[in-house]
Formats: structure tokens, sequence, C-alpha cells
């Protein structure tokens, strides 16, 4: 064992003393024998502890660690702080800028246990509400975390997006085109190896990527590349033919698509033939093995989109206010925007207290006087507790146009306790949206254990919209599920739960992923335009209310 990984199991050691509250004086020698045994000329493995004990900034208690460290490969107490601590929270430690008395606040007093957690805290603006964190410092563990996030070998679809726009400008300054394939072409929400194809030659190709950062191999005709900011395997085919409409299907279906190829009924082999399948229909046989004709020309676009729902304002968590959101939503030429900011119970998003609540009702009042006909539903993320209720007194949900209730704490149930914790919700005569059902953060948690069947066909019998969660880090209801969703004749609103105004734009990656759950227009709730809005609003509260 080198000096150099003897410091570092000292400084976990150090870290996780103080993140469990140790004695400050022997985390401060840990500190120090951290900074001094990998600038130590000898070798720590060939002393003994009374020779380890003679060493400056070391002492006997350190000895003993280091030598119980070398004959035995480990430290107990070090094993023992490891096995209290989650280790998203051993991960957490890695970014810069975030000490073990910081992490403690997030961990204890937040219940952020992950990466993946933090980083969406930090998106949604909710560390500079808290004691000792700030604006900047929330800047700062955002900029690490996506550094982190960047190194990962899978991405997220955004992520493989912007290398796609990168190597397409690569291409075309060659005069070529790049076509889309396996994962990325299919809109995968996860991507694990990104294919692309172009029209140039190998060498002409060779070069143009040798003047780039990417780490580049060729192989006949296939570049293998691998970008150094992600670790994402990408591979590009040299000498595809554009018109050759088969060979790029096929390059674009998935392996399981094809084995069921041949039971598609012969219109849709043709259309697979000819290029005009859509290449987010080529995963699943199990679903679009189903009779789909009719639904392929009926699939939801983004401009058949005319609302924004479920969004936030700096009256909680949003980095814009009420009116900058509203104002942008109109912009971008939308009817309506629903605000959603957080529910009391979210102390860590600045929820709305009753009182608060009525002052945004208030605001919303005279915004929908200057703004019209644009119009802003008044709307709330109402927390769904442990028991399923809903966190205000009725007096208080009635006064909202529509409520999104969502799980935002208290992951950890099994599938019967989180399943029965949501039917609760779904029954609540208030609730309209059942928000991000599994509450999942994509590559950095599972989502929350749920019978999806159950859920939907409850939502079915109570008049309850799904939400299609449009956070690439989320899009949660899994596009597995719309097509059951559409059976029971559940509408999904697209939602982006956008926690600025760019937020909104994270609705593409949402009508992508409802596209390949096979959403069409017809059920998708925020299709409707501001008068049938108002109009579905109405009629699902008269049979909700009066059943």
């Amino acid at each position: 064992m080198t000096n150099k990984e003897i410091s570092n199991s000292l400084k976990l050691f150090q870290k996780l003393m103080e993140l469990h509250g140790a004695n400050p004086f022997k985390m401060k020698a840990y500190a120090n024998a951290v900074f001094q045994i990998p600038r130590l000329e000898q070798n720590l493995a060939d002393l003994d502890q009374s020779e380890l004990e003679k060493i400056k900034g070391i002492g006997k208690g350190l000895a003993e660690k280091i030598t119980e460290l070398l004959t035995t490969g480990e430290i107990q107490e070090l094993k023992e702080l490891i096995q209290k601590t989650p280790p998203g929270v051993i991960e957490i430690m890695a970014i810069k800028g975030v000490g073990p008395k910081k992490i403690a606040t997030l961990w204890k007093d937040f219940g952020i246990e992950s990466i993946g957690e933090l980083q969406q805290a930090c998106e949604e603006n909710r560390l500079i509400q808290l004691k000792g964190f700030g604006e900047k410092l929330q800047k700062s563990i955002l900029e690490n975390l996506k550094f982190l996030q960047a190194n990962k070998n899978k991405v997220l679809y955004p992520i493989a997006e912007e290398l796609v726009n990168r190597i397409s400008l690569i291409a075309t300054g060659s005069g070529s085109k790049i076509i889309h394939l396996g994962q990325f072409a299919r809109r995968c929400q996860i991507i694990e190896k990104l294919e692309l194809g172009v029209e140039i030659g190998t060498t002409d190709a060779a070069s143009l990527f040798e003047v780039q950062d990417f780490t580049t191999e060729i192989e006949g005709q296939e570049i293998r590349l691998k970008h150094p900011e992600t670790g994402l395997p990408i591979t590009i085919q040299c000498d595809l033919n554009a018109e050759d409409t088969q060979l790029i299907a096929q390059k674009q279906a998935s392996p399981e698509f094809l084995e069921r190829f041949d039971s598609l009924p012969s219109s849709l082999k043709e259309m697979f033939n000819n290029g005009a399948f859509p290449p987010e229909l080529m995963e699943d046989p199990d679903i679009y093995h189903q009779k789909i004709e009719g639904a392929i020309e009926k699939l939801v676009q983004f401009s058949d989109l005319k609302g924004i729902l479920h969004n936030h304002s700096t009256y909680s968590d949003g980095a814009h206010t009420l009116k900058e959101m509203a104002s942008y939503c109109k912009e971008l030429g939308f009817q309506y925007l629903g605000i959603s900011d957080h529910s009391q119970t979210a102390f860590y998003a600045n929820g709305l207290t009753t009182e608060r609540v009525l002052a945004q009702h208030d605001e919303i009042d005279l915004l929908n006087k200057e703004l019209a006909p644009f119009k802003i539903f008044k709307g709330i993320e109402s927390d769904i507790l442990m028991d399923g209720s809903l966190d205000y007194p009725e007096e208080i949900l009635k006064t909202f146009d529509f409520i999104v209730a969502s799980i935002h704490f208290n992951l950890n149930m099994d599938e019967e306790k989180a399943t029965n914790r949501l039917l609760r919700a779904i029954e609540n005569p208030y609730t309209t949206i059942l928000g991000h059902p599994t509450a999942r953060l994509l590559l950095a948690r599972e989502g929350y254990p749920i019978n999806h069947k159950v859920i939907i066909d409850a939502c079915a019998k109570n008049d309850v919209c799904i939400e299609l969660n449009s956070n690439p880090k989320r899009l949660d209801l899994d596009w597995k599920w719309i097509s059951y969703a559409q059976k029971m004749g559940v509408k999904i609103a697209i939602n982006p739960d956008a926690h600025r105004m760019e937020g909104y734009h994270d609705m593409h990656y949402g009508v992508g992923l409802a596209k390949k759950g096979l959403l069409i227009k017809e059920n998708t709730l925020n299709a409707l335009d501001l008068n049938e809005f108002e109009t579905f609003l109405k009629e699902r509260d008269g049979k909700v209310f009066q059943s």
C-alpha cells in the first residue's frame, strides 16, 4: 500500500468522523496526517508501529490505525462509519467546496442522500435558503455536480444531444450530414452508446476528429470515439447512404424490435422499409406490435401543446417571479400557465403557507387582468403526506383551480405501502394531476416502487390525470405505461416542472417520450386550448364533487 493510498483512507476517515460529529481535535490531527503522509520520503508500509509513532504529525493513535490498515487491509472504525452512511452521501464528499458539516446538514436536516438529489435541489434553487450556503455556493456545487455527471459512461438524453450537435457541426464542415441511429434515434431517456452515421470517406472523417478532443479509433468504415467529458462510447458508421432507408431503419431499431419484425402488419413493414416509421417506435415489441397504424399520424406534437402546467416561481423555489414566468409563457405562444409552487410541507423548498397561498392568488388575479386573454391558473404542487393525505385543509384546497399531488419525501417504502399512499391521494377529490408518480431521478435515484396498473386504474376511476414530467432527469410517468393509461381513458399532462423560464423547453423531451409511448393529441391534457381546459376543469369538478 502506497503512502497516497494510506492518506486517502485516512482522509475518508476524517471526513466521516466530522460528518458524524467526532471530536474536532481528533479530526484536525487526521487532517494534518492526510496532508503530510503523501509528502514523506519513507514508505509507511515498510515501518512498524513504533517507527510510525516517531514521525512528526502521526503520533500513537494514528500509528495504531495505520498499522491496522497495513496489516488487515481496513480500519474497523472506518468500516463502521461507512456502514452508517448512505453510499450517495459518501459520493457527495467528492464534490469540491462542500465540507462534511454542510453535507451533514443536507443529509440529516433535508434528506439529501445522493448526488442526483443534491443537483436537483440546486437546480430548483433550494440551497440559497439554507443557513451557511447561499447563491454563490449553490452555483459552485451545481457546476461541480455537472462536471461529475458529465464523466459518467451513461448519460441523459440532453447530454447526448449536445454531443450530436457538436459532431453534426464537424460533419457539416465536410459537406455531409449526420444520421441518427440506435438509442439516440429512438429517444431513449438514458444513452449507453451513441450511434451515428455519416456519408463521408473514412480517411476524411478521421482527419476531422483528430483535431478534436475525442479519443479516436478507426476500424474499417467505423470510427469509434470516446469523449473525455462524458466517457460515453460513440460510433460513427462512415459508409451509410441516406437513401438506403431500410438499412438505416434496421440500425435505428432495437434488437428486440428486429427479432419481432416479421410479426408486424405488412403496412407497418412497408413504412419501416421506406423510412416512414418513426424511430421512437422501434423500441419495445410488446407495445408496438399492437395495432398502431391509426395512432402514428395522431401522435402528439410539441405544436399541439397550448398550455404549460406544473411550474414554480420565486414564491417557492423558482428562479423567476410569477410575472416573469407568465410573461415568458405568453411570449412563447402558449395560451395559459398553470402555476404550482411547492406546498407548506416542503419547507426545504420555501413551500407556501396558507397566507402566502392567498397572497399569490391575489397577484394572479391582477396579472390575469394585465395579460388577458392569456390566463394563469391557480395551482399548487401539494406534497402527499405519509398517510396519503394532501397538506392543506379543505378550505384552502378548494381555492385552487387544479392540484398536482406529488411525493417528495420518505421514498423508502415497499410496493404495497407506496401504492396505498398514492391511492389515497388519487382518491382525494381535489387531486387533479398525479405528479411524477415514482419520483425517480434518472442515473441518480430509483423510482418509488408502485404498482403502475393499480395506480392507473385508480386515476381512471377518480378522473385524475397523470403527469409525464418532462424534466430529463425524471421523464416520469415512464413511457411504457402511457398506452395502458390511454386504454383506461386517463389523460396525460406533459409538464416541464419548470423552476425557471428556460425550463419550459424541457417539454420537448416529454413530447419525445410521449410519442414513444404512443400518446395521441386527444389524450393529452395540455393540448386542450384555453376554453377547452377551463371546460375540462369545470366538468371534472362537477363529476367528482357530485358523485
